[in-house]
This record gives structure tokens, C-alpha cells and sequence, in this order.
């Protein structure tokens, strides 16, 4: 997440590099048929992953033809209700999940909210945003809504912070709970993207969802974000796996597919499979290289770590 500009387009303009793969699987624009053995985890491309191939519907048209079996796009409350109800129809038609949209978005520029501080005001405008994406989320026949628990306020003690962001979230549990959804929380890095976020590392987000104690209210472990604000990632994702609702991957650095950055994703991928994670798995990240030639190596960079992550 980065300023005004969305997430996704961030992601789309980081696409960067050299060399290409031999993997391209077919996938016309228009193809019905799936063409490609699919994922055996549920690894979840978004808009711009495959911009080569055409439209957003284009696109996830593609992605299921090379065997993806969900689709992630944070923008989807943004969008009409008409293009919501026509990708829940493709989903349907493709045998697909719909992972995590987000349900609040900050304000980057302005950083803002403060869902810890002062102002009561911030925090119901945060439920509003709830309140109204549990249609959005009806409609994709999403179960996840990615949440971000705002910016710390320097007037305010970090604890008397947390306090009141476990208050906001078991309020907005208490909203989602009975449709079935679940929020996840997303801690952010302050070193390289999002300096004075509250919310930083996956044990922070460990800490609030405990407090909160509600099925409604997980973690969403970004691993690019946890990288590289505190690392040690499998050891993270044990001691709080209770409280994880979500998984997302990019490499570090440079935000981009696996095997482009220092992180082992098939060992990752091993011990998700060993504790039989079967929900989404977003890639969060941009392609290393652009046009068709980036796209075939996305591909091919999750075909490595998804055969390499056999054998548990």
C-alpha cells in the first residue's frame, strides 16, 4: 500500500527486470477451459498479474486457465455492484475462490486513521466501512476482508493505543460475525513502505486478535511485510498461527515473485502444506519482469515453489 495510489497499481508499476521463462500455457482471451494442472495451494493472483491478456475478466479467465484457483483484488469495494456480480460469476464458472478485498481503506497522505487515538469520530467511520462491506463481500462470496488498524498517534501511550484498537476490532467482529467473515488484519513494515503504521509485525497482530478473542477477527501475514520488519518467518507463523486467517507472499526485496528476493518460499510452502492450510494465498507483489515475458516467469516461479513444497 503506498500514498493515494492503490495498491494494485503500485504493485502493476514494479514490474521490472530481465530474463523470461519457457512456462506459457495457452489461455486465450475467452478461453473456457483450463489448459494447465492447477496449484495444489490456493495461490491468488490480482488485476495486473496478467495485464498482457486484457481486462480484468480477461485476465481471470487466464490466470484459471494456467491453473489458478483464486484471484485476490483489493480494490473490489471500489468497484460497481455490476462488475462485483460478474466476477463472482467467473469465479463460479472457474472453479475459484475469491480471497481478501480491502474493507477500509486508509488514507495514506493524510495518515490516517488514528483508530487509537482521541477521536471517537475516526473509529465509527472505520465501522461505517464495515458495516457497508459485508454486501461487497456477500456478493464475491469472499470470507475475508483485509483491515488496517490505522496509524499510531504520538500524543497517545502505545498501550492506551491498543486498548482501543482491540475495542474498535471486537466492535467490528461483533458487525461481521454473524454473515460468516472474517477480517485480517494486516501488519505493515515501517522500514520500506509504511512508516507509522500502528500495526507492525505479526506478533503485534497475535497480541490484538487474543484480546479481541473473536473467530471475526484474525491476522494477515504478509510475509514480504513481515521480512522485512522482523523476519524469521516460519518460526512467527507457529507461535501465532492460532490467530492467522490469511497468508500473502512477495519476495524482499523488491516486492516481486518468488526466487527473485532472500526468501525460501518452498520451505514456506512445506509447512503450510504440513499444517494443511487450505484457504488463499494472495501474491502481493508486483512481476520482476514486464509484459508476457514477466508473466511466464509469475508462472513459472510458483510452479518451482509449489513442486519444490512437495513431500510433507
Amino acid at each position: 500500500m503506498t500514498g493515494a495510489v492503490t495498491r494494485r497499481t503500485v504493485l502493476a508499476a514494479g514490474t521490472v527486470g530481465a530474463a523470461s521463462s519457457a512456462m506459457a500455457m495457452g489461455g486465450s482471451k475467452g478461453s473456457q477451459g483450463s489448459n494447465a494442472a492447477r496449484f495444489s495451494l490456493g495461490y491468488a493472483p490480482h488485476e495486473g498479474s496478467f495485464a498482457s491478456r486484457g481486462d480484468l475478466f480477461e485476465q481471470i479467465a487466464y490466470a484459471a486457465d494456467q491453473g489458478f484457483t483464486a484471484w485476490e483484488d483489493n480494490e473490489a469495494r471500489s468497484r460497481s455492484v455490476a462488475d462485483q456480480e460478474k466476477m463472482a460469476k467467473a469465479f463460479a464458472q472457474r472453479g475459484m475462490k475469491m480471497g481478501v478485498f480491502v474493507a477500509s481503506m486508509p488514507k495514506w497522505a493524510q495518515s490516517r486513521p488514528l483508530l487509537g487515538g482521541n477521536d471517537d469520530a475516526e473509529r465509527e467511520a472505520f465501522l461505517a466501512d464495515i458495516r457497508t462491506s459485508i454486501d461487497v463481500a456477500k456478493r464475491l462470496n469472499a470470507t475475508r476482508m483485509t483491515v488496517v488498524t490505522g496509524f499510531l498517534d504520538q500524543k497517545v501511550p502505545l498501550d492506551i493505543q491498543t486498548a482501543r484498537v482491540i475495542d474498535v476490532m471486537r466492535k467490528a467482529g461483533d458487525i461481521v460475525a454473524p454473515h460468516g467473515i472474517a477480517m485480517v488484519m494486516e501488519p505493515l513494515n515501517t522500514r520500506t513502505n509504511h512508516p507509522g503504521v500502528y500495526m507492525q509485525t505479526i506478533a503485534q497482530g497475535f497480541a490484538v486478535a487474543r484480546g479481541v478473542n473473536s473467530p471475526a477477527v484474525k491476522i494477515l501475514a504478509d510475509l514480504y511485510h513481515e521480512q522485512i520488519q522482523s523476519g524469521n518467518l516460519i518460526p512467527a507463523l507457529e507461535m501465532c498461527w492460532s490467530e492467522v486467517g490469511y497468508i500473502q507472499f512477495g519476495d524482499n526485496p523488491g516486492r516481486n515473485e518468488p526466487g527473485t528476493g532472500e526468501i525460501n518460499y518452498a520451505s514456506v510452502v512445506r509447512w503450510l502444506r504440513a499444517r494443511r492450510y487450505d484457504g488463499v494465498i494472495g501474491m502481493e507483489h508486483g512481476n520482476s519482469v514486464k509484459g508476457r515475458a514477466g508473466e511466464d516467469r509469475l508462472i513459472a516461479a510458483y510452479r518451482k515453489i509449489d513442486s519444490q513444497g512437495e513431500g510433507l
